[in-house]
């Protein structure tokens, strides 16, 4: 889709009718209700699943080929598998129920905000990270405007994947329609994905756990982190990464969609620059919090400079990868873009956070800190960061995560 064509395609393109979506969620839950009942006779609370196991490639070869969203370095391999495909943009909850979570340590890039009442939640870039073995991903849960106004930035139509969203489908209320006080316009996800044409039938990149996908795609897990006692119902949404490419491919969405264009010519890469080991670093500890009433969500990134990494804390506790022997989180680069924080804005008490045009940034990469700016001109475009001199910071090549915080917040480091 061409940028310049997006204002047309908002004014002119017909709104799928909302009556359909509610249609479509009210049947899918009494199928899926039905096949339960049928599968696992002894209800919910006992249903387990687990996806078939990772199928892993050579990826003890050279590293010659640079992923093009994060500018990490992989194998002919991999570059072959994840040229076949387009990046998933999954939601990925931060519950502190739900940690720890499956497959963050495979992402290339992740944004961390507040979903509602100070509990953060991800959106996480699936591309070449996940291109060696099956990544179970989880728990998926819905969706915000904010991130897809993120997801947005990832070249045509990346696969954007979630267990519904904020909106204002209501069966029981006047019209179908939620009033404005309950749940704001604004933070309305189902009119978003209908602008940019993000199709949420069967044929789409819209990927919804709600309605329109299904297993093997995703399933539910209760016993995802081991144990007797279930997980509760909202924190058990298990996604099959490679299941869900193979469901893009049959929708036409691949590396090239039918009319042979790559998802990348309209895809913003970064500047990226080999890493630099610090034996004395300026910024070895990085803290911060996005609600102070909400400590169980305070972010720790310390410096290891025997990878050059920083390891994330969250809440206190290391925070690592259940679904990669517990591998501690990481990141080549921890971007700071500091944003408007709006709300609670309706009785729901969604929040929102804008993340196109500008505002302050901090990178923290190589054990220093680099002051500046981010911008972002519009959806479909990503965002960049610059420094105090108006330079494109480069990003390490590696894992890069992008921490949205209120613009009245202090980082300490």
């Amino acid at each position: 889709m061409e940028r310049t064509n997006i204002n047309k395609l908002f004014a002119t393109k017909k709104s799928a009718i909302i009556a359909s979506y509610a249609g479509l969620f009210l049947i899918s839950v009494g199928v899926s209700l039905l096949v339960f009942k049928y599968l696992f006779p002894g209800g919910a609370a006992n249903l387990f699943y687990e996806i078939s196991k990772k199928t892993k490639i050579n990826v003890n070869l050279p590293k010659t080929e640079a992923c093009p969203v994060n500018g990490a370095m992989y194998t002919v391999a991999e570059r072959e598998v994840w040229e076949e495909r387009r990046p998933i943009a999954a939601i990925i909850e931060n519950h502190t129920e739900a940690r720890p979570e499956s497959g963050l340590s495979k992402a290339d890039v992740i944004y961390e905000a507040v979903a509602e009442g100070g509990i953060t939640r991800f959106i996480s870039i699936f591309y070449c990270g996940a291109s060696a073995e099956t990544v179970e991903a989880a728990p998926i849960r819905s969706a915000r405007v904010y991130f897809i106004n993120l997801a947005a930035g990832y070249g045509s139509d990346p696969i954007f994947l979630h267990q519904g969203g904020a909106n204002n489908i209501c069966s029981t209320c006047p019209g179908g329609v939620k009033p404005a006080s309950q749940s704001a316009p604004k933070v309305n996800t189902v009119t978003l994905l209908q602008k940019l044409g993000w199709g949420g039938g069967t044929d789409g990149n819209n990927f919804d756990g709600g309605y329109n996908i299904g297993y093997p795609i995703v399933v539910r897990n209760q016993y995802r982190l081991g144990g007797s006692t279930p997980a509760a119902w909202e924190h058990s949404v298990v996604a099959d990464l490679t299941e869900v490419w193979k469901e893009a491919s049959s929708r036409g969405y691949n590396f090239k969609d039918g009319n042979g264009i790559p998802w990348t010519e309209e895809f913003r890469e970064w500047q990226f620059q080999d890493g630099s080991v610090n034996t004395s670093p300026t910024a070895s500890n990085i803290k911060f919090d996005f609600w102070e009433s909400m400590p169980g969500y305070d972010v720790e990134w310390r410096y290891d400079s025997s990878t050059n990494t920083y390891k994330r804390f969250n809440g206190g506790t290391a925070h690592v990868d259940v679904e990669f022997d517990n591998v501690q989180l990481s990141a080549s680069n921890v971007a700071i873009m500091f944003v408007e924080e709006e709300g609670p804005i309706d009785t729901e008490k969604h929040m929102y956070y804008e993340v196109i045009g500008e505002g302050d940034a901090i990178v923290f990469q190589n054990g220093n800190v680099i002051k500046g700016t981010w911008e972002k001109d519009s959806a479909l475009d990503r965002e960049v960061f610059y420094d105090t001199n108006g330079n494109e910071i480069k990003m390490v090549r590696g894992a890069t995560w992008v921490e949205l915080v209120p613009s009245t917040n202090e980082i300490a480091y």
